[in-house]
């Protein structure tokens, strides 16, 4: 696959700089933001699954960390759906700025709590087309959910039944383009053999979708 940028990224946020992977195929005209889950990093593995599988459909990824170091020993900064707003608003402007991403739509990928400040940062920033997300955690930006307006897709492990619930009441909540998604037979991490994949064929569906 080749690329016109591939490279690690730092994205200076305030007074302190997040560090990132910024992937973009030659013939890429969408980019899409992944919004990490708790305790996770731009090292997700789940995630770099679901980036290498988009660039192979031409779109490009940013991985990156939504907090510093020293921020994430704070266990409570993981939670706090409102700070990693703030911060993937900023790393959309700063995306939206760079030269290599010039004339290509934007996408969020959220994961467990990613998947809250995915819908919040998406009503704040002007710049979203498309919204998935895996295992997510939408509840935690109830009340911001009748504002989205970027088409979304949530997608939920069969065998995770707590979230499926906490999703399907989130999903009534939503009055944009929507749609619900279970994959059969898949835990909240999407760790059984073949569910990953099922993750990402959903997920280029949807961006080929409403962002290409």
């Amino acid at each position: 696959m080749p690329f016109r940028y591939l490279n690690e990224v730092s994205i200076p946020i305030g007074k302190i700089n997040l560090r990132g992977i910024l992937a973009i195929p030659k013939e890429a005209k969408a980019i899409v933001i992944f919004a990490h889950g708790s305790g996770s990093s731009r090292h997700s593995t789940r995630n770099q699954i679901v980036a290498k599988y988009l660039h192979e459909h031409n779109i490009g990824t940013l991985l990156f960390d939504l907090l510093s170091e020293k921020e994430d020993e704070n266990y409570q900064n993981r939670f706090d759906i409102n700070l990693l707003t703030t911060r993937l608003v900023s790393a959309t402007e700063w995306i939206a700025n760079h030269s290599s991403c010039s004339n290509c739509r934007i996408g969020y990928f959220g994961a467990s709590t990613g998947a809250a400040s995915a819908l919040k940062a998406s009503i704040i920033s002007h710049h979203i087309s498309a919204i998935v997300t895996r295992g997510g955690r939408p509840d935690l930006a109830l009340h911001s959910l009748p504002f989205v307006m970027a088409p979304t897709l949530l997608i939920i492990g069969g065998l995770d039944k707590e979230v499926i619930q906490l999703n399907k009441f989130a999903f009534n909540q939503l009055n944009c383009t929507k749609d619900f998604q279970i994959v059969e037979g898949a835990t909240h991490l999407f760790e059984e053999e073949g569910k990953m994949e099922k993750v990402c064929k959903l997920a280029a569906e949807w961006f080929n979708t409403y962002l290409l």
